[in-house]
């Protein structure tokens, strides 16, 4: 123990942060402002994840590195392009590195993470949800004049002729995709004749270009079972398959046909796309890495969980379990799972509590012990954070702002 003495010779000779033992000598030389500090400067040396505060979240740079490769080695091997979509991470940095390895364009959720992506110079952003509602619309036609490569798609008549207005009204001109419904409820225009009457309306406006089809089969995405998932893919983008046929037959230009997801990204070569919207691929998660692969059928191992919460054990007062600083608000869920510990199981216990639990046996965890987590829904997940620490073991090279958070301003 630390005499008052010892303590005050050792301040006075500079040697303080020795006595007090190697992590908290470590608190000490890398207190807060200056960890911020160290960032605003892009000055990583001797930050390891130990410094951060939690929870944080953590992107292993080397399992992040193989997804985006492999899914680029895919996209060049079969054809098929690939357009991702931002709404996993709403990172500017993630996306420049997808573009880097040959991606097309990307795909957005809301309008403020297009004109986001946009406006940090980013090519061939295609906004997936049709713009209802004069804020939406005048966004749109903004972004469309002020970026010729943006895209949009329209589900319904009414929409595009609001659109139409409005891109005469500001001299625009909109590059629109026409969504087709394929097996998703929330979005689509009836497959077969009413989806082409619609194109038709859109590539006879004079301020509407008509550049395709999309299509998205999200209940495909997550079925479990390769051979099912399959299945329902095909079924669901039968109909997407039909108005391709109509439109052509019909001499209307059909650039692309974009869909898919992670989830048949092996799949989807056989359906008639031109290009995929997949995105958890980069990250991954417990939701997707259930629903089991072509050669796995127990686990979705195609691609890395990369991406992990970071928590810290902050009390300890109860057999066979401990709490951690992540709850509720950190959307903390029962199947999430912990990295390295398939013995621990997850529970919610609060907004800023949760609670780990183990049988009799299994490894105890410790006070101030750091504990990472997979997430069960990346979407979700990544919004409720500020910036992604990116590690390559303990060390910390890099951060990256999350910048395409909701919120009212944005949106």
């Amino acid at each position: 123990m630390t005499s008052r003495r010892s303590f005050l010779k050792a301040a006075s000779t500079g040697s303080l942060l020795a006595t007090l033992g190697p992590r908290a000598a470590r608190t000490a030389d890398l207190r807060l402002n200056e960890i911020e500090g160290r960032i605003a400067r892009r000055d990583f040396r001797a930050l390891i994840k130990e410094d951060l505060p939690t929870p944080s979240l953590i992107l292993d740079s080397e399992i992040f590195d193989q997804n985006l490769r492999r899914m680029a080695e895919h996209s060049k091997a079969t054809g098929l392009k690939l357009r991702p979509h931002v709404k996993i991470h709403k990172s500017v940095d993630v996306a420049r590195r997808q573009l880097g390895l040959g991606a097309i364009g990307l795909t957005t959720a809301t309008i403020a993470e297009s004109e986001l992506m946009s406006s940090s110079g980013l090519k061939g952003v295609f906004w997936t949800r049709q713009p209802a509602g004069r804020n939406n619309i005048t966004r749109a036609v903004a972004l469309s004049k002020r970026d010729p490569t943006f895209l949009l798609v329209v589900d319904d008549p009414i929409i595009a002729e609001l659109v139409e207005q409005a891109a005469a009204s500001a001299g625009a001109r909109c590059t629109v995709v026409v969504d087709v419904f394929a097996g998703l409820t929330r979005h689509g225009m009836q497959s077969g004749r009413p989806a082409l009457e619609l194109a038709q309306k859109v590539d006879a406006s004079k301020h509407l270009r008509l550049h395709g089809l999309m299509g998205y089969s999200g209940g495909a995405s997550h079925t479990r079972g390769w051979e099912e998932r399959r299945k329902k893919s095909c079924d669901d983008l039968a109909g997407l398959l039909e108005t391709v046929e109509l439109c052509r037959k019909s001499g209307l230009p059909v650039n692309i046909v974009s869909g898919g997801s992670t989830g048949t990204y092996n799949i989807d070569t056989e359906n008639g796309l031109t290009e995929l919207q997949c995105g958890s691929y980069i990250f991954m998660d417990t939701g997707y890495r259930k629903v089991g692969g072509k050669s796995n059928a127990a686990v979705y191992d195609d691609f890395g969980a990369a991406l992990t919460v970071m928590t810290t054990v902050v009390s300890k007062r109860h057999p066979n379990q401990c709490t951690i600083d992540a709850g509720n608000k950190a959307l903390l869920r029962p199947t999430d799972e912990a990295k390295g510990m398939p013995w621990i199981t997850v529970e919610n216990q609060g907004a800023e509590y949760g609670i780990l639990k183990w049988k009799d046996g299994d490894r105890d965890l410790k006070l101030g012990e750091r504990v990472e987590l997979y997430p069960t829904n990346l979407d979700m997940s990544v919004n409720v954070y500020d910036r992604i620490y990116v590690a390559r073991g303990e060390q910390i090279v890099d951060v990256w702002p999350i910048m395409g958070r909701s919120g009212a301003p944005q949106r």
